[in-house]
């Protein structure tokens, strides 16, 4: 498993997949935490879902993770598209089959494909946020935000708890990715169907259907990242989203098991 788990990362360690990657979720990062700050004083919608966000909220201890909350939803957009192409291109490139033949175990190289991956998300979400907090800090005095309450005991806790639930999420929507992968076993099928339904079917059904967010995969996994809201609790997004992506990894990992591999 741990020999699967190298042969990924180096995969996954290709210049065309990690640096790109990492500069694409860098600039969209900085550039959603330097609207929240460089809006602060316009009166005008400048965080999520277009509320206002005052300077005297983000001199609070919150105002050290808000650009870093703020982009959860597209890390894990990020996460389910390499997750969901990593798993799949086995399949179309005809590559499972050798791995096969060096590991037998198709257990062990789910599991190896996932830690791996995993990894990879660990190490996304550690720089994202280093990409915001570094761009809210040096905006700060522009939006006449005090940063004093940034670097209490309470706010560097805050920014564990939010390090922590935002991996949460980015994992959750890496997870839904594999798990369409090995479904589909087609990249382009497994991407397009898990983007079109987070990002746009989720809204649509949840817009017109507002009875049904609290059910949405989705939602609920970036209700996670959030801390909960006034309509979806925390605990209740966790304990959803764990029944979730049990029984989808536990479906396709029985597919995956019993299908046959061809050449």
């Amino acid at each position: 498993m741990l020999n699967v788990m190298r042969a990924e990362l180096r995969k996954l360690r290709r210049p065309t997949l990690l640096i790109s990657t990492i500069l694409v979720v860098s600039a969209l990062t900085a550039l959603f935490s330097a609207i929240v700050f460089l809006r602060a004083n316009s009166g005008h919608g400048n965080g999520r879902g277009g509320e206002i966000v005052s300077p005297e909220t983000l001199s609070q201890a919150a105002g050290l993770v808000y650009g870093f909350k703020i982009v959860s939803f597209f890390l894990g957009i990020t996460a389910l598209c390499v997750f969901a192409s990593q798993t799949a291109q086995e399949y179309t490139l005809g590559t499972l089959r050798n791995l096969l033949v060096r590991q037998p175990s198709r257990m062990k190289i789910l599991a190896g494909k996932y830690l791996a991956m995993a990894s990879f998300a660990i190490a996304l979400v550690f720089i994202d946020a280093v990409v915001a907090i570094a761009t809210s800090y040096s905006l700060s005095s522009h939006a006449k935000v005090t940063t004093t309450a940034w670097f209490t005991t309470s706010a560097l806790l805050l920014l564990a708890k939010t390090f922590a639930n935002v991996l949460m999420t980015t994992i959750a929507f890496g997870t839904f990715g594999m798990i369409l992968g090995l479904l589909f076993r087609s990249p382009i099928s497994a991407i397009a169907t898990g983007v079109i339904w987070s990002l746009i079917l989720e809204n649509i059904l949840g817009a017109v259907v507002s009875s049904t967010l609290k059910w949405l995969p989705g939602q609920n996994f970036d209700n996670i990242a959030q801390g909960g809201s006034d309509t979806v609790s925390y605990h209740w997004s966790l304990i959803l989203t764990g029944c979730y992506l049990t029984i989808g990894f536990a479906i396709v990992a029985t597919l995956f098991k019993r299908r046959d591999v061809a050449n």
